[in-house]
């Protein structure tokens, strides 16, 4: 009995190991085609890469504006920048302007060099803030905070405003990919080929470059005796996208 059950055990073991070649064949047989078609597909494919640029007008003025005091004492000059700047600040608040904040605070003393020596004379304080404005608004407002008191107008850039920037970056996306596949068909269409399907895509970036400031460096006497506003005028700002697709054939 027991040579028997050990001479059925050894035949079915025999018989799997003959079988065992021919499932893995099989296994393989089916397994390629999917594999080659794979491959085909990563082989065949053509890159490109497209552009889109929108051009919207800078309806805001990013403002950078100040205060700056010289006197003896550093209590003396820095009292005083508080009170000026204090006038500025309420006057920018009551014009409901955007994004106000402190840019800096500085106090430092003032020196003098005679035969070689150093010694002070005095200090300088300065309390400088930022904010954004209509452009439209801007001159009459740089015109009033020097009249409450700023000594200093630092600089001003535009920029188009939030939503137009999303608006003109949808649209250069949407331009971006159509010029990556009006390429993919002009390299297509010379070769003979045709598309298949868009294997990926990639979004490079649509972004608004940052706003170059334009520098400004006014004295109170000269704005506060003018007879006319100072002249803001804004221009325009480029958003960019780029769109890259492969495209297999």
């Amino acid at each position: 009995m027991y040579r028997a059950a050990l001479s059925g055990s050894q035949f079915r073991i025999g018989k799997f190991w003959q079988t065992l070649p021919f499932a893995l064949l099989i296994c393989v047989t089916f397994m390629q085609p999917g594999l080659a078609q794979e491959k085909e597909k990563l082989w065949r494919t053509l890159t490109v890469s497209g552009r889109g640029m929108e051009s919207i007008p800078t309806t805001l003025s990013l403002v950078n504006l100040g205060v700056e005091i010289q006197g003896k004492t550093a209590q003396e000059v820095q009292e005083e920048a508080a009170r000026r700047s204090a006038a500025v600040v309420a006057l920018l608040k009551s014009r409901n302007v955007e994004k106000l904040q402190t840019t800096g605070i500085r106090l430092n003393p003032v020196y003098s060099y005679t035969n070689n020596v150093q010694r002070i004379t005095g200090y300088a304080a300065s309390n400088t803030v930022s904010f954004r404005i209509a452009t439209d608004k801007a001159g009459t407002l740089l015109d009033d905070a020097v009249k409450a008191g700023a000594t200093q107008i630092n600089g001003i850039s535009f920029v188009a405003t939030d939503e137009a920037i999303a608006t003109a970056q949808k649209q250069a996306l949407k331009e971006a990919t159509q010029d990556a596949q009006a390429q993919a068909e002009a390299v297509f269409s010379s070769l003979g080929l045709k598309s298949k399907e868009v294997v990926s895509i990639q979004v490079n970036g649509a972004s608004a470059p940052p706003p170059s400031p334009v520098l400004m460096r006014t004295e109170a006497l000269k704005v506060s005796n003018a007879d006319v506003s100072t002249p803001v005028i804004g221009g325009e700002q480029q958003v960019e996208a780029s769109v890259t697709l492969q495209i297999s054939y």
